[in-house]
Formats: C-alpha cells, sequence, structure tokens
C-alpha cells in the first residue's frame, strides 16, 4: 500500500463495556476527577477538562470489553476517502459515513480492525468549554494498550492502513504508534489473548499527576504499580484498578516527537528502564494479572467464556 487510507488527527475517547456501571460511574467522576456530561439507564459519557465532549464512555455490558476507540479526524472527506478506500480493502465497516447518532454528535465512521476491535473515525463532535487547569484531574485520554495475540499484523494495519507511525519498541513485547507529536496514542503488547491492557489520562504537569495521586489516596485508593517514570515515551506513570478491575493510568510529560527529528529506538526490558525514577520496582504479579484481562474478540464473534489471566508486560 502506497499510502495509508486516512490520516489520524488525535486520540479522542474510548468506550469501555463494564458490568457494574453504576459503580463504575461514580468511580470516574466521583474518585478518578471526570465529569459526567450525560447519561441513561446503559450509558455514561464523561468529559475532562479539555473541549472533547467526553473522553470516556461506559457501557452496560455482561462482562468487561473494549467497546470502540475513537479517532478524530479532520474533515467529512476524509471520512468519505477513508470508507472508499477501506471497502476497496476489504476492511469490514459496522457504520457506514454518516451522522453520528451519539451523544457527542458529529459525522463519521466505525471499521473492524485484524482482531475484532470496534475503531471509529470522526469529526464535528460536539465541543465544551474547557475547564481550569487548577485541579489535579485529567484533561483527558491520552493513549490506550491493547494486548494483542498477533503484534506484527496489528502494528502493520494500523500503520499502513491508518497512518500511525511507530515510535519505539520495547524489544519485541510491545510497539509504541503515534498519530500527532504525542509519543504514543496506542500501544501493543504481545499476549496470550486480546484484550485492554490499560487506558492512561493526561494530568496537565507532573505536579497534577502527582496530586492525582494524592487525592486517590484521600479515597483509599493506593497504585497497583507506580509512581514512575518509563523508559519508552518516558512519561509518569501510576496505575489503578476501577470497580470492574480494569486499568487505569494517570500519566504526564509524555514525549513529543519532531518527525524529522525522531529515531525509532529498541529498548531493552529491563527494570531500569520500565522504570528511570526506580520509585516503582518491576510490576508485580497482581498488576500484570490485571493488564491480561480477559479474551475480548470484539465484533469477530460473541465474547468467549473468562480464561486464567496471563501475565503480560506495561508501559
Amino acid at each position: 500500500m502506497e499510502q495509508p487510507v486516512v490520516r489520524l488527527h488525535s486520540l479522542r475517547s474510548v468506550q469501555l463495556h463494564v458490568p457494574d456501571i453504576a459503580a463504575c460511574s461514580d468511580f470516574y467522576s466521583e474518585v478518578w476527577g471526570l465529569s459526567v456530561v450525560d447519561r441513561d439507564t446503559d450509558d455514561t459519557w464523561l468529559r475532562g477538562t479539555g473541549p472533547s465532549h467526553h473522553v470516556l464512555q461506559l457501557s452496560r455490558a455482561e462482562r468487561n470489553a473494549l467497546g470502540r476507540i475513537s479517532f478524530a479526524v479532520r474533515t467529512r472527506a476524509e471520512v468519505d476517502e477513508a470508507a472508499r478506500r477501506l471497502t476497496a480493502l476489504g476492511v469490514p465497516l459496522l457504520r457506514e459515513p454518516g451522522s453520528l447518532e451519539d451523544v457527542g454528535g458529529g459525522y463519521g465512521l466505525v471499521l473492524v480492525d485484524p482482531e475484532g476491535r470496534r475503531v471509529e473515525l470522526s469529526c464535528d463532535l460536539f465541543s465544551v468549554t474547557p475547564r481550569s487547569r487548577d485541579q489535579a484531574v485529567p484533561i483527558g485520554v491520552t493513549h490506550v494498550v491493547l494486548n494483542t495475540v498477533d503484534i506484527d499484523r496489528a502494528v502493520e494495519f494500523y500503520t499502513q492502513v491508518l497512518g500511525m507511525r511507530v515510535s519505539d519498541w520495547s524489544e519485541h513485547q510491545m510497539a509504541f504508534l503515534r498519530c500527532n507529536t504525542d509519543h504514543h496514542s496506542i500501544a501493543f503488547n504481545q499476549a496470550a489473548w486480546t484484550s485492554v491492557n490499560h487506558v492512561a489520562y493526561e494530568m496537565a504537569s507532573m505536579d497534577h499527576f502527582m496530586r492525582g495521586i494524592g487525592s486517590l489516596k484521600h479515597h483509599g485508593i493506593t497504585p497497583l504499580w507506580g509512581p514512575g517514570r518509563h523508559g519508552p515515551g518516558n512519561n509518569t506513570f501510576s496505575y489503578f484498578a476501577d470497580p470492574a478491575g480494569l486499568v487505569c493510568e494517570y500519566t504526564s510529560d509524555v514525549a513529543q516527537v519532531v518527525e524529522d527529528q525522531w529515531l525509532c529506538r529498541v529498548w531493552r526490558r529491563v527494570p531500569e528502564l520500565s522504570d528511570l525514577w526506580g520509585t516503582a520496582g518491576p510490576p508485580s504479579q497482581d498488576v500484570r494479572t490485571h493488564m491480561a484481562g480477559i479474551e475480548d474478540r470484539g465484533a469477530l464473534a460473541a465474547p468467549a467464556a473468562p480464561a486464567a489471566s496471563e501475565p503480560v508486560s506495561a508501559s
């Protein structure tokens, strides 16, 4: 393929399926720092301090799963052209280009990636007035890490079809992909099954990052892993579990890529590079189990029975 079908502008939002939507909605709105913009019986939409209408959608389901990853593109013409080229490549479309009848409005499509993940490409969504960043709460979603059964196939699809670029590798275990100047918006982790590894939320500064951890501590919530600073991406990290057991991360200071100057490197998977500060130590078995999740085949098939969790690595 000479050119990708689309150029993504940014990661806009993530939809997560959870069994106890009330508990998860309360956690993300009352503890994590997001704000509810809309809700109904089966869904809750939450925003950060940035202009996006919502950065997280929680949807009621029988088990944990990824609902949808939403990327921003700039124009309706780009959405239409992406649909034409995706169809020519044989990439399934769950939603043809058109007006999105979701609470955030907009125009877009939904495609299915090789492992069944639903990926939305959209523009013209409603925006909201940005809020003060004085409080230690998230601006929005900055990246999502996904467990994959075939890291090379996943990287090939997201680079050659969706136009993302590989920023770095962590040996042949993880690949970090960008769509703008942020070091990564998506990362893939080689694993035994497809699932969500974690969702990361951007804090405005390291001070906001640390104050956010302190706020969670006052709620009786301690990190699964962190605080620390990763080698790949140079971002700070502190990982927590929400009431569904899904992993959420506070992060800040992600490396910024200058396209003509950045050199992709392969990082060794050693403790001193997974945490440059040396404050967090290596991830525990509990962290690895949470990040492994349960198998999620998405749009490819009905969910399979939960499998015993297998350790996976994260960054």
